[in-house]
């Protein structure tokens, strides 16, 4: 069980590298703007809808993922400290809800997973999670609190 949880840390803490902010580059900034390709136009209702049901406007589901990354958090930190299984409960639900965000959100649940699951595998020996974990959450509120706040959510920790 504790290989399962290492290599799931393990593969969570990549994914989670795979979301981490980048810095533009110098050189980038001299070179001309490219011009877009032209593509298919569309005539449709827009994506993700049908014509009698309106798709949810990208406000709302940060709205919804900020709110849930908060109940996720207040979840895990609920868990008792000797609790293996409610952290790996709260880790199989930000897997899952990783899946429905896109984008730097992403990195919210994320982070949370890997934290979940590395307290997860210290939970019997009564050691906490990882310093790198718990700076992962903090860099991931911190990277998202713009986004948050502005569909009307606070993250918090």
């Amino acid at each position: 069980m504790k290989k399962l949880l290492a290599t799931a840390a393990a593969a969570s803490l990549a994914a989670l590298t795979a979301c981490s902010v980048s810095v533009p580059d110098n050189d980038a900034d001299s070179a001309p703007p490219s011009q877009p390709e032209p593509g298919p136009t569309r005539t449709s209702a827009a994506v993700g809808g049908s014509a009698g049901t309106p798709s949810p406007s990208p406000a709302q589901g940060t709205k919804a993922a900020c709110e849930l990354f908060n109940s996720l958090f207040e979840r895990y930190a609920a868990v008792p400290p000797d609790d293996s299984e409610g952290y790996e409960d709260v880790y199989l639900q930000a897997e899952e809800a990783k899946g429905t965000v896109s984008g730097d959100l992403r990195g919210l649940f994320a982070s949370l997973s890997l934290l979940a699951i590395d307290r997860s595998g210290s939970a019997g020996s009564g050691s906490g999670a990882a310093q790198e974990s718990e700076d992962a959450v903090r860099d991931a509120v911190f990277a998202n609190a713009g986004t948050c706040t502005d569909a009307g959510v606070t993250l918090r920790l």
